[in-house]
């Protein structure tokens, strides 16, 4: 068995392949590599700290519980993504939630990673009134996702905040990738219409 270290040089399938044998090391060097994307995509989703900790947790415990299953022909990073995602899912169908961030993830560690993970909403502001109408924008745009459809809104959050291509949304959704580009097109559809008002 590799000492922590090995493990760390070693690509997923293998680390992956020595978790599957019940190697308490290999599983801890997985829960490394992934726990800050994982809470950052849950908590996009469900925009509360302690909550998307839990789930993220509950996400790699549902991982390590069901291990055995995972079949190498898929990317490990997506058939996690996709039980993080379906973790958040849950939660959001039991429980309403009103807000998302649009200031970039909570995990971004340089100033490019923030502005690669923000919502963009426009040119650079010219003026104060600018300003705050982007500002009164940007909240509506909030309220907007969040009364998407749980589906709906984990497609625009993966698409448009996590930068991920239709193909790796299918992946860690688990739909077939005509569906994914439905569930954005309706997603758009519905944000456009909630903020027609907003915009006249």
């Amino acid at each position: 068995m590799p000492i922590a270290e090995e493990l760390g040089t070693l690509p997923d399938a293998d680390v992956v392949r020595l978790a599957q044998q019940g190697r308490e090391l290999a599983f801890r060097e997985l829960v490394r590599r992934y726990e800050r994307p994982v809470f950052s995509l849950v908590y996009r989703m469900v925009r509360d700290r302690e909550t998307a900790e839990d789930l993220a947790q509950d996400a790699f415990v549902k991982v390590l519980n069901h291990i055995d299953k995972y079949s190498p022909e898929f990317k490990f990073s997506s058939w996690l993504f996709k039980i993080a995602n379906n973790v958040a899912i849950d939660y959001l169908r039991r429980r309403r939630l009103d807000t998302v961030s649009l200031d970039g993830s909570p995990n971004a560690t340089t100033a490019a990673e923030v502005e690669a993970s923000t919502i963009e909403l426009g040119a650079d502001q010219e003026s104060a009134l600018e300003a705050l109408e982007a500002k009164e924008l940007g909240s509506a745009i909030e309220r907007a996702i969040a009364k998407l459809r749980p589906e709906y809104r984990a497609c625009i959050m993966l698409r448009h905040v996590e930068g991920r291509s239709y193909e790796e949304i299918a992946a860690t959704l688990d739909l077939p990738l005509g569906t994914v580009k439905t569930y954005i097109h309706r997603a758009r559809h519905e944000l456009r219409k909630a903020l027609e008002p907003v915009r006249e």
